[in-house]
Protein backbone atom coordinates (compact mmCIF):
# COMPACT_ATOMS: atom_id res chain seq x y z
CA UNK A 1 0.00 0.00 0.00
CA UNK A 2 1.33 3.42 -0.94
CA UNK A 3 0.04 6.99 -0.89
CA UNK A 4 -1.39 7.02 -4.45
CA UNK A 5 -3.31 3.78 -3.80
CA UNK A 6 -4.54 5.16 -0.47
CA UNK A 7 -5.90 8.21 -2.28
CA UNK A 8 -7.69 5.95 -4.76
CA UNK A 9 -9.24 3.94 -1.91
CA UNK A 10 -10.21 7.21 -0.23
CA UNK A 11 -12.01 8.24 -3.45
CA UNK A 12 -13.99 5.00 -3.38
CA UNK A 13 -14.78 5.49 0.32
CA UNK A 14 -16.17 8.95 -0.51
CA UNK A 15 -18.90 7.44 -2.71
CA UNK A 16 -21.30 6.39 0.08
CA UNK A 17 -20.67 9.70 1.87
CA UNK A 18 -21.44 11.49 -1.39
CA UNK A 19 -24.72 9.57 -1.80
CA UNK A 20 -25.86 10.20 1.78
CA UNK A 21 -25.08 13.94 1.59
CA UNK A 22 -26.81 14.16 -1.80
CA UNK A 23 -30.08 13.00 -0.22
CA UNK A 24 -29.92 15.19 2.87
CA UNK A 25 -32.94 17.52 2.97
CA UNK A 26 -30.92 20.71 3.40
CA UNK A 27 -30.15 23.51 0.95
CA UNK A 28 -26.43 23.21 1.74
CA UNK A 29 -26.39 19.59 0.53
CA UNK A 30 -25.97 20.84 -3.06
CA UNK A 31 -22.78 22.66 -2.16
CA UNK A 32 -21.55 19.79 0.03
CA UNK A 33 -22.05 17.13 -2.67
CA UNK A 34 -20.39 19.36 -5.27
CA UNK A 35 -17.36 19.78 -3.04
CA UNK A 36 -17.20 16.08 -2.15
CA UNK A 37 -17.21 15.38 -5.88
CA UNK A 38 -14.50 18.04 -6.42
CA UNK A 39 -12.41 16.45 -3.66
CA UNK A 40 -12.75 13.05 -5.32
CA UNK A 41 -11.86 14.50 -8.73
CA UNK A 42 -8.79 16.21 -7.30
CA UNK A 43 -7.60 12.98 -5.68
CA UNK A 44 -7.88 11.38 -9.13
CA UNK A 45 -5.39 13.87 -10.51
CA UNK A 46 -3.24 13.80 -7.37
CA UNK A 47 -2.89 10.02 -7.10
CA UNK A 48 -1.73 9.77 -10.71
CA UNK A 49 0.72 12.62 -10.28
CA UNK A 50 2.14 11.15 -7.05
CA UNK A 51 2.38 7.64 -8.49
CA UNK A 52 4.46 8.93 -11.41
CA UNK A 53 6.57 11.50 -9.54
CA UNK A 54 7.30 9.22 -6.56
CA UNK A 55 7.77 6.18 -8.81
CA UNK A 56 5.01 4.37 -6.91
CA UNK A 57 3.02 2.99 -9.81
CA UNK A 58 1.59 -0.46 -9.19
CA UNK A 59 -0.60 -3.03 -10.89
CA UNK A 60 -3.15 -2.55 -8.10
CA UNK A 61 -3.22 1.22 -8.72
CA UNK A 62 -3.40 0.79 -12.49
CA UNK A 63 -6.45 -1.42 -12.00
CA UNK A 64 -8.19 0.45 -9.19
CA UNK A 65 -7.73 4.08 -10.33
CA UNK A 66 -9.98 3.87 -13.42
CA UNK A 67 -12.52 1.80 -11.47
CA UNK A 68 -12.72 4.50 -8.78
CA UNK A 69 -13.16 7.20 -11.42
CA UNK A 70 -15.92 5.36 -13.23
CA UNK A 71 -17.73 4.53 -9.98
CA UNK A 72 -17.72 8.16 -8.84
CA UNK A 73 -18.79 9.56 -12.23
CA UNK A 74 -21.51 6.94 -12.75
CA UNK A 75 -22.83 7.46 -9.21
CA UNK A 76 -22.97 11.23 -9.69
CA UNK A 77 -24.67 10.96 -13.09
CA UNK A 78 -27.25 8.45 -11.84
CA UNK A 79 -28.08 10.68 -8.88
CA UNK A 80 -28.36 13.77 -11.08
CA UNK A 81 -30.63 11.98 -13.58
CA UNK A 82 -32.77 10.64 -10.74
CA UNK A 83 -33.09 14.14 -9.31
CA UNK A 84 -33.89 15.79 -12.62
CA UNK A 85 -35.38 13.08 -14.77
CA UNK A 86 -35.41 14.74 -18.16
CA UNK A 87 -34.09 13.60 -21.51
CA UNK A 88 -31.81 16.67 -21.51
CA UNK A 89 -29.71 15.17 -18.75
CA UNK A 90 -30.40 11.47 -19.33
CA UNK A 91 -29.05 11.42 -22.89
CA UNK A 92 -25.55 12.75 -22.14
CA UNK A 93 -25.42 10.63 -18.95
CA UNK A 94 -26.20 7.49 -20.97
CA UNK A 95 -23.59 8.42 -23.57
CA UNK A 96 -20.93 8.93 -20.90
CA UNK A 97 -21.76 5.80 -18.88
CA UNK A 98 -22.27 3.66 -21.99
CA UNK A 99 -18.93 4.74 -23.45
CA UNK A 100 -17.14 3.95 -20.19
CA UNK A 101 -18.58 0.44 -20.19
CA UNK A 102 -17.78 -0.12 -23.87
CA UNK A 103 -14.22 1.22 -23.68
CA UNK A 104 -13.49 -0.68 -20.46
CA UNK A 105 -14.60 -3.89 -22.17
CA UNK A 106 -12.56 -3.00 -25.27
CA UNK A 107 -9.45 -2.32 -23.18
CA UNK A 108 -9.87 -5.59 -21.31
CA UNK A 109 -10.31 -7.54 -24.55
CA UNK A 110 -7.38 -5.79 -26.24
CA UNK A 111 -5.14 -6.55 -23.26
CA UNK A 112 -5.90 -10.26 -23.65
CA UNK A 113 -4.50 -9.90 -27.17
CA UNK A 114 -1.43 -8.05 -25.92
CA UNK A 115 -2.62 -4.86 -27.62
CA UNK A 116 -3.49 -2.66 -24.65
CA UNK A 117 -1.15 0.11 -25.83
CA UNK A 118 -3.34 0.68 -28.89
CA UNK A 119 -6.24 1.71 -26.63
CA UNK A 120 -4.29 3.72 -24.07
CA UNK A 121 -5.73 6.96 -22.70
CA UNK A 122 -5.62 9.72 -25.31
CA UNK A 123 -5.30 13.48 -25.03
CA UNK A 124 -8.97 13.83 -26.11
CA UNK A 125 -9.86 11.49 -23.24
CA UNK A 126 -8.11 13.80 -20.79
CA UNK A 127 -10.01 16.85 -22.12
CA UNK A 128 -13.24 14.84 -21.94
CA UNK A 129 -12.53 13.94 -18.34
CA UNK A 130 -11.90 17.58 -17.38
CA UNK A 131 -15.11 18.79 -19.10
CA UNK A 132 -17.08 15.93 -17.55
CA UNK A 133 -15.79 16.57 -14.02
CA UNK A 134 -16.42 20.30 -14.24
CA UNK A 135 -19.91 19.71 -15.70
CA UNK A 136 -20.85 17.29 -12.94
CA UNK A 137 -19.48 19.66 -10.30
CA UNK A 138 -21.61 22.52 -11.66
CA UNK A 139 -24.71 20.35 -12.03
CA UNK A 140 -24.30 19.18 -8.43
CA UNK A 141 -23.76 22.75 -7.24
CA UNK A 142 -27.16 23.43 -8.77
CA UNK A 143 -27.85 27.01 -7.64
CA UNK A 144 -26.46 30.16 -9.29
CA UNK A 145 -23.39 31.67 -7.70
CA UNK A 146 -23.70 35.47 -7.82
CA UNK A 147 -24.82 36.02 -11.42
CA UNK A 148 -23.06 32.94 -12.77
CA UNK A 149 -25.58 30.50 -14.33
CA UNK A 150 -24.20 27.32 -12.76
CA UNK A 151 -26.75 24.82 -14.14
CA UNK A 152 -26.78 26.28 -17.63
CA UNK A 153 -22.98 26.15 -17.90
CA UNK A 154 -23.10 22.65 -16.40
CA UNK A 155 -25.50 21.59 -19.14
CA UNK A 156 -23.31 23.06 -21.88
CA UNK A 157 -20.28 21.28 -20.44
CA UNK A 158 -22.07 17.93 -20.02
CA UNK A 159 -23.00 18.05 -23.72
CA UNK A 160 -19.42 19.02 -24.61
CA UNK A 161 -18.23 16.09 -22.48
CA UNK A 162 -20.71 13.76 -24.23
CA UNK A 163 -19.45 14.92 -27.64
CA UNK A 164 -15.83 14.42 -26.56
CA UNK A 165 -16.84 11.05 -25.14
CA UNK A 166 -18.13 9.96 -28.54
CA UNK A 167 -15.07 11.38 -30.28
CA UNK A 168 -12.65 9.56 -27.97
CA UNK A 169 -14.68 6.36 -28.36
CA UNK A 170 -14.32 6.60 -32.14
CA UNK A 171 -10.55 7.04 -31.71
CA UNK A 172 -10.35 3.92 -29.54
CA UNK A 173 -12.58 1.89 -31.86
CA UNK A 174 -10.57 2.92 -34.93
CA UNK A 175 -7.39 1.78 -33.20
CA UNK A 176 -8.96 -1.56 -32.30
CA UNK A 177 -11.02 -2.04 -35.48
CA UNK A 178 -8.58 -4.37 -37.30
CA UNK A 179 -8.50 -6.66 -34.25
CA UNK A 180 -12.28 -6.47 -33.86
CA UNK A 181 -12.65 -7.64 -37.46
CA UNK A 182 -10.11 -10.36 -36.90
CA UNK A 183 -7.75 -8.80 -39.41
CA UNK A 184 -4.38 -7.91 -37.93
CA UNK A 185 -2.92 -6.78 -41.29
CA UNK A 186 -4.92 -3.51 -41.50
Amino acid sequence: MNLPNSLTLFRIALIPVFVVVFYLPFNWSYVATAFIFALAASTDWLDGYLARSMNQTSAFGAFLDPVADKLMVATALVLLVQQESTAWLTIPALIIIGREIAISALREWMSTLGESASVAVSYIGKIKTFAQMLAIFLLLLHNPVADFPVREVGYVLIYAAAALTLWSMVIYLRAAWPKLLGNSDN
